[in-house]
């Protein structure tokens, strides 16, 4: 063990003080005499056997899913479909940002782990929720230029008393479990160039693995394994092939190159970030992630000469002790919408047709659920689990969906369901072994695509190769208040056995949070509008909810301390769609209250009121701008502003609302800021390598032009 910690010298961590003389109660199990005794020795002390065996420790939540299946599935029952109706709040900690919070919390042996926005890592008693320590990396605000989606950290791994966390500017950092000292850190990426990480690592024989994010911004994506006690790389596996004339990493690249040509007109292909989501099967000793889009999404810029494109938006299985390539299902050949499937994989062994099948399941952004068998990926069914207008369904000869003439917007425009935010997100699903039913955060509503009349390719910027004015909002309000009826979300389960909803429950708007089930009937999930709740697994009874006064995205987790079972979510509104849509922004879900809130069964506590203003202060000059200068504007901001600071200057209030800048006022001021990056300290980088001062001075008269129409519908505060 690279820690060893005497229970004397930490008296605060609950892993250390002596156990209750008393058994548990009769619904919370206990952990192997043999397991607590070692966990006793040392903080953090989770190794290969203990994860390998993390279902005979339901107190415990050692991993991002709890157990490498990613089920989310815990077996304690001591809060149940009868006794829920008396959980209250137990604890709460405050996190020290105002950004989104997407992380799951690990809880060993007594101690949880937790990460917020921009990568700070916090360790804190279980039990009480006190602080034990806390680590913040040091990220420059400014490298959200390269992150899509908010600052946003989803989480840690463990080992062997060490806590493992990517960070948002590409490194990945070993800190001592018990005292948050760094032990070692490695820059896992080429930070020339606007590579991010937001997701959890996971940790399997000794090997740290981390991925990365970027893709549409211009960047070659891979999985990497580093060595847990030094972090030396073990090994790494590029998702797409890098340029032909340098020769090949590996067979699988050599076999990837023939399935299209270079991106965007580049000599190395780029994107197929691998961001999110990893499963691993002991038994089988095989790996599996999902892999993200291409660079540019759309496949007609990036690939004009046809292809699939792999391994873009596909389930890639290789050996985790080398990287070998073993296997990969593609679940979006060509992809051309950002349909990532890089959504959350879950592994079970199901009955089907009377044999027991390891199968694999995920519900990616493209709205059809896939069951694939996991020991060597044959497609064993697929369906969609919303209504789809890209395509009709999944052919079960070839494995590829029937797409519909036009989906492509290579003729015209089209309008897809799903958005780019897809069917599904990153938010977790979970399964339930007792119910076989899978529950899934649903997101419902469209985007519209279409070729640009020029696209320039431009690095470190998002390129979608979609026509921004084309995707973006009407300029009528009653159109874009007729749009809100789209905008839908939902709580979803799906028989994956049969491939249809077993039920629903329609929720005030999308982005909500990630879902938990239990042996006690139960699934837990928050909600965009400021909830939490639980429902029967069953049958989708609403049974509970709490006021979390803030939108929740995270999934929750559930663990057991000295008898007591504790169901716990970090809340804080934010991630993708809190940036970008704010126009449909439910208003319950602000303001950010970055949050652990942490319940057991007759506890009352209660949380204090935030202090939230958010309303838009507009004082606008007047409109000296041009149209054509005007619609040169519309079109920068759609590519380069808009996934921070919204849909046509409509911010979500998490970055501040541009229509309402004292620089609207400044000229040289506002240059200054876009160009020059003179707030990058507060996060608003410098876009001078992109934007010339005509360029920035048209953008103004544009966010000029919205300030003066939102002015104009703004309705006064009520007195």
């Amino acid at each position: 063990m690279r820690t060893a910690v005497l229970c004397a010298l930490l008296p605060l961590f609950a892993a250390c003080q002596q156990k209750a003389a008393e058994a548990p109660s009769q619904d919370v199990e206990s952990e192997p005499a043999a397991v607590a005794a070692a966990a006793a020795a040392a903080v953090a002390a989770v190794d290969s056997e203990r994860l390998v065996a993390a279902d005979s420790e339901p107190g415990n939540w050692m991993s991002y899913g709890r157990t490498y299946s990613e089920q989310r599935y815990s077996s304690l029952k001591q809060v149940n479909d009868s006794s829920v109706e008396d959980l209250g709040l137990a604890w709460y900690f405050d996190l020290d940002t105002e950004r989104g919070i997407e992380a799951t919390s690990i809880v060993v042996d007594g101690v949880m782990y937790l990460t917020s926005a921009w990568s700070k890592v916090y360790a804190l008693d279980a039990a009480s929720g006190a602080l034990l320590w806390s680590y913040d990396p040091g990220v420059k605000k400014d490298v959200t230029r390269h992150a899509c989606c908010d600052a946003v950290n989803r989480g840690v791994a463990v080992w062997e008393g060490q806590v493992f966390v990517g960070v948002l500017d590409g490194r990945l950092v070993a800190l001592d479990a018990a005292t948050g000292a760094v032990n070692w850190e490695v820059v896992t990426v080429d930070q020339s160039k606007p590579y991010t990480i937001t997701g959890a690592p996971r940790v399997i024989k000794g090997k740290v693995l981390i991925g990365n994010g970027g893709a549409e911004y211009g960047v070659r994506g891979y999985l990497s394994a580093y060595d847990a006690d030094s972090g030396a790389m073990v090994w790494r596996f590029y998702t797409v092939p890098g340029n032909p004339e340098l020769g090949f990493e590996n067979a699988a690249m050599e076999m990837a190159a023939k399935t299209g040509t270079a991106s965007g007109g580049n000599s190395v292909e780029e994107g197929g970030t691998v961001w999110d989501a990893m499963a691993y099967d002991p038994e089988l000793d095989l790996l599996y992630f999902g892999v993200g889009n291409g660079t540019p999404w759309n496949r007609e810029i990036r690939s004009p000469g046809g292809g699939d494109n792999l391994f873009l938006s596909s389930i890639v299985a290789v050996r985790p002790d080398t990287g070998e390539y073993v296997w990969h299902y593609q679940t979006t050949p060509g992809e051309t919408w950002d349909y990532t499937a890089t959504q959350h994989i879950i592994l079970a062994d199901i009955e089907l047709e009377g044999k027991t099948r390891k199968v694999l399941m995920q519900a990616p952004k493209n709205g059809f659920f896939y069951l694939i068998d996991r020991t060597d990926g044959t497609l064993l069914s697929a369906n969609n689990y919303i209504d789809i207008t890209w395509a009709t369904h999944v052919d079960m000869a070839t494995g590829r969906p029937v797409e519909v003439e036009g989906a492509r917007y290579t003729e015209g425009p089209f309008t897809v369901y799903p958005s780019y935010l897809g069917g599904h997100n990153w938010h977790p699903m979970s399964y339930s072994p007792d119910t076989g039913l899978v529950y899934i955060p649903v997101l419902d509503f469209p985007a519209a695509y279409g070729q640009p009349e020029a696209f320039i390719y431009r690095p470190g910027v998002a390129n979608t190769g979609s026509d921004g004015i084309i995707g973006s909002l009407p300029d009528a309000q009653a159109e874009r208040d007729a749009m809100r009826p789209l905008m839908k979300g939902r709580l979803l389960a799906w028989d994956p056995v049969t491939q249809r909803e077993a039920w629903r429950v329609e929720h005030d708007g999308p982005w909500n949070g990630g879902t938990l089930t239990t042996a006690g009937n139960l699934v837990f999930q928050g909600t965009a509008d400021g909830k939490f709740v639980a429902y029967r697994a069953d049958n989708g009874e609403r049974l509970w909810d709490f006021p979390t006064q803030t939108g929740v995205v995270a999934p929750p987790m559930t663990y057991a301390i000295d008898g007591e079972q504790y169901i716990s979510v970090n809340v804080g509104w934010g991630g993708a769609y809190a940036l970008v849509f704010g126009e449909f922004v439910t208003p319950a879900s602000l303001p950010n209250v970055s949050r652990v809130l942490t319940f057991k069964l007759g506890a009352d506590g209660k949380l204090p009121q935030p202090d939230w203003q958010p309303r838009v202060v507009f004082n606008p000059p007047a409109q000296t701008g041009s149209e054509e200068s005007i619609r040169e504007g519309y079109a920068l901001y759609q590519d380069i502003c808009m996934g921070c600071h919204g849909l046509n200057a409509v911010s979500g209030l998490l970055i501040p609302d541009l229509r309402g800048s004292a620089y609207l006022h400044d000229p040289a001021g506002w240059n200054a800021v876009v160009r020059d990056g003179a707030l990058k300290a507060n996060g608003m980088a410098a876009f001078g390598q992109w934007l010339d001062e005509s360029q920035a001075a048209a953008i103004r008269d544009y966010i000029i032009q919205q300030a003066r129409r939102g002015q104009s519908l703004q309705q006064p505060p009520a007195e």
